[in-house]
């Protein structure tokens, strides 16, 4: 089907932890790279869309894996767009080894943001039109997640090597800090195995943030990822990991 974009990619070292698994953040990097690689094809590139003063944006994410690749393993991408909705350009993403078992799947929320008012262009306001497939082996798509109103407390401030081309915090970089919150001893003995992720508001560099985290004894970390505003706080990120 022309709306399926396939490649082969293998597992660099730089992409692996300390046990050689695929960094969760690495998988949404893939998910990106391979969606951007489509979107050139189909005419609605990061560069043909900032003529237009538009650009990509992921407001939310679901991840589900089932196994991570290690280092040197050679993967199968793929990636397709879901039928556009009223906000939002749905699209599915999917990893598999060489025997064609399913690695990881994703759903992730594009939108259209306007360049300069840093506003979102709803999709029958824009001229871009994709067209969408629905293949029956997509996740169910991510949810909104409520504000975590309690739990322990870091602080982590925004840096140069945080930022991506649109000048805010990556939406993968948000995963690393996430992740960050639990010792390597952590990981190795508890994979995640499902995530939702939604983007609430951009981090800008030298912004503080505060990371409000709570896990539960059945395995479900929640974390909310916020910005001082005065007297107020603002949501920024949050995420609910489901671990083995």
């Amino acid at each position: 089907m022309d709306c399926i974009f396939e490649k082969t990619h293998t597992v660099e070292p730089i992409a692996v932890d300390r046990y050689g698994r695929l960094l969760p953040s690495m998988a949404l990097r893939y998910a990106q790279e391979i969606a951007g690689e489509h979107c050139e094809r189909i005419s609605f590139s990061y560069g043909q869309l900032l003529q237009r003063g538009l650009f990509w944006a992921v407001v939310r994410n679901r991840l589900q894996i089932y196994r991570m690749p290690t280092v040197g393993e050679q993967i199968r991408l793929r990636t397709w767009p879901m039928p556009t909705t009223r906000t939002a350009y749905p699209r599915a993403t999917e990893a598999l080894d060489q025997n064609g078992e399913v690695l990881f799947r994703s759903v992730s929320l594009w939108v259209l943001m306007d360049r300069d008012q840093r506003t979102m262009v709803l999709p029958a306001k824009s001229d871009v039109v994709v067209e969408g497939v629905l293949l029956g082996t997509e996740p169910e798509g991510p949810r909104s997640l409520p504000p975590l109103t309690e739990g322990d407390c870091r602080t982590r401030q925004v840096c140069y090597t945080d930022l991506d081309r649109n000048g805010h915090m990556n939406n993968a970089k948000y995963l690393d800090w996430v992740f960050d919150l639990l010792p390597a001893s952590f990981h190795r003995d508890h994979p995640a195995a499902d995530m939702t992720l939604c983007y609430l508001n951009e981090a800008l560099e030298g912004q503080t943030l505060t990371l409000l985290h709570r896990f539960h004894s059945d395995g479900q970390f929640l974390v909310d990822i916020r910005r001082e505003n005065g007297q107020d706080h603002d949501r920024i990120f949050s995420a609910r990991i489901d671990v083995t």
